[in-house]
């Protein structure tokens, strides 16, 4: 007699399968796809934090023994300089959330008030270990005016306050001058050296060590006060003011802290700066430089004290890098992000290969084609010699007086370059070939030329391809939003 039969019974899923009691699926689904992208950000946070201060102390201090005294300066001491300054600007805006726009003012305001008190400006030459103090509290105390009118601003409107207070003190040390306070627009002059305690600063590496010191302090501080209380609630404050402020928390005194704290970290930096040039005046203090700190927390991580010293490394030493001075190195930097661009983009190698000689034929035909028809458009030379040079000259039209066709082909770039964004897959693929070749061309007839525009250009848009390929930052973390 056979038995009956069993019902089906579905098999229970797997307990990774089920739905999990207060989680979001979705959210939860995103950050697991995410996992696999961020394995450097993984890998640096693997190490311990004291492990990956010891490390770049270790890194740091090397690098003024194997590099002349002009690299420490431009790559080494304004690299510091910068890390510690976007420090600050860290704490106020990666920390608590506060869009600021006026903090070049706290630097300019530290490096000003050390001049008048260690120069003979006044006839004050109070030493270091009085005037370094006495300008981080007064740069923290005006931090915390500016703060008392702005406590109950959000985003645009605290912005825009504090956007006016930066050019209001470029104004005020450019053209004001009450009894000779800031020297007008031509600053103060013969600032005097950093002495603590009879031992004086003299040479770009005491600077730079100095410098390294003063990050390695601040560095420390920040860390241990983003896992105190305040950290934690600064963070509340970035992700939800109101909701902060529903929870008890004091939203107002959190936003001064905040004023305080970047004012008195930017003021540090003003005084460093001051001794090391020996002299400030009001056009060290512009709004570029404004963009370049919020440029390297952004592409640091915001709230990320690692990522924002990596930010720092890499803006100063690319912007560095592309000087007018280095005309080749800009070159090879150019040729070199583009094909790396394209390795991102594309991601076969047989669409790299295969644009890449398309390019190639395309620029050798167009060559040809120009030789034969007017002989002038190629006898131009490279900016610079050498192998590259070589080739550039016989695959790039180089008109020997490029006139308004360099300037023309430069706006029909831009427009290209819109144009090609909108296309998919072959349609694009098979237009990459011209647009590179006109970038070239535009790259050799024009932008060579405009050394000063081609070094802001190369940095927008290796900050663009960072920004593209890591949004949230190199080592920030990204963020899912429910709406």
């Amino acid at each position: 007699m056979s038995e009956p039969e069993q019902p089906d019974v579905p098999e229970r899923p797997d307990a990774r399968q089920r739905p999990r009691i207060g989680v979001d699926e979705w959210v939860a689904q995103v950050e697991e796809r995410r996992r696999g992208r961020g394995r450097f950000r993984a890998a640096v946070e693997r190490v311990p934090a004291p492990g990956r201060l010891a490390a770049f102390v270790a890194l740091a201090s090397v690098f003024p023994f194997v590099a002349n005294q002009g690299d420490v300066f431009r790559f080494g001491v304004f690299t510091l300089l910068y890390a510690l300054l976007a420090q600050g600007l860290n704490v106020v805006v990666g920390f608590a959330g506060l869009l600021d726009l006026g903090y070049i003012a706290f630097y300019g305001f530290g490096a000003y008030t050390y001049a008048f008190l260690s120069s003979p400006h006044r006839d004050h030459h109070w030493p270091a270990e009085i005037s370094i103090p006495v300008v981080i509290l007064a740069s923290a105390a005006l931090g915390l005016l500016l703060g008392l009118p702005s406590r109950r601003l959000l985003g645009d409107y605290l912005a825009i306050v504090t956007l006016f207070f930066g050019q209001a003190f470029v104004v005020f040390t450019n053209n004001a001058n009450p009894k000779g306070i800031t020297g007008g627009a031509n600053g103060i002059p013969n600032i005097d050296p950093f002495e603590f305690f009879g031992f004086r600063l003299t040479t770009t590496r005491d600077y730079y060590f100095f410098a390294l010191g003063a990050l390695v302090v601040v560095l420390a501080a920040l860390w241990s006060l983003s896992r105190s209380r305040i950290g934690r609630a600064w963070r509340a404050l970035r992700e939800d003011p109101l909701a902060a402020a529903h929870m008890g928390m004091p939203v107002n005194r959190l936003k001064l802290l905040a004023f305080a704290f970047g004012a008195g970290i930017a003021g540090l930096s003003g005084a460093i700066f001051a001794a090391l040039a020996t002299g400030v005046a009001p056009g060290a203090f512009d709004v570029s430089l404004l963009i370049t700190i919020y440029a390297i927390v952004i592409l640091g991580g915001m709230g990320n004290l690692t990522g924002v010293v990596l930010g720092a490394i890499v803006i100063n030493v690319s912007f560095e890098i592309l000087t007018p001075a280095t005309p080749g190195t800009a070159r090879l930097l150019f040729y070199a992000a583009i094909l790396v661009g394209l390795a991102l983009a594309l991601r076969r190698w047989t669409r790299l290969a295969l644009v890449l000689a398309a390019t190639a034929a395309l620029g050798l035909a167009v060559h040809a084609i120009a030789e034969a028809a007017r002989p002038a458009w190629t006898r131009g030379a490279a900016e610079s010699g050498g192998f590259l040079g070589d080739v550039i000259e016989a695959w790039v039209v180089l008109p020997s007086s490029p006139g308004n066709a360099a300037k023309y082909a430069y706006i029909a770039l831009v427009a290209a370059v819109v144009v090609v964004t909108r296309l998919r897959g072959w349609a694009r693929i098979v237009a990459l070939a011209p647009l590179l070749y006109l970038a070239a061309f535009v790259w050799e007839n024009l932008l060579v030329q405009e050394p000063a525009v081609t070094r802001l250009v190369l940095f927008g848009a290796l900050l663009v391809v960072l920004m593209q390929v890591r949004p949230q930052g190199l080592l920030g973390t990204s963020r899912v939003e429910i709406v």
